[in-house]
């Protein structure tokens, strides 16, 4: 897995050079809330504040999509991602995508 330290929304790595552009990667996830889910939900919002049935689920989709998009990057030889961003998309009613994506690169430790 590519260490955390080296996944980045800049666009490069502080004590690193970047001596590859691998390319665009992504990690895409598509979740649909349970009816049990939905339920919990209804709960929480009677009492107001946050409304976690739902904060863990964002949380765990968004995670996946960012390991994805890590195993893309190292598939491809990548041992960096840099510029990464999240975007989700509606698809239907309860169904929802998120995406993970950046541009993989091969860094190596500036002799600087």
């Amino acid at each position: 897995m590519i260490p955390p330290a080296l996944v980045t929304t800049g666009f490069d790595i502080t004590g690193y050079k970047i001596t590859r552009n691998i390319g665009i990667v992504r990690g895409i996830v598509v979740r649909s809330r349970s009816v049990v889910g939905q339920f919990m939900a209804g709960v929480q919002t009677i009492f107001g504040g946050n409304i976690t049935v739902y904060t863990n689920m964002c949380e765990r989709a968004r995670e996946d999509a960012y390991e994805l998009m890590c195993a893309h990057a190292e598939r491809h030889g990548a041992n960096a991602v840099i510029s990464i961003r999240y975007d989700t998309t509606e698809i239907m009613r309860g169904v929802t995508e998120v995406l993970c994506y950046g541009t993989a690169v091969f860094v190596e430790k500036d002799a600087a």
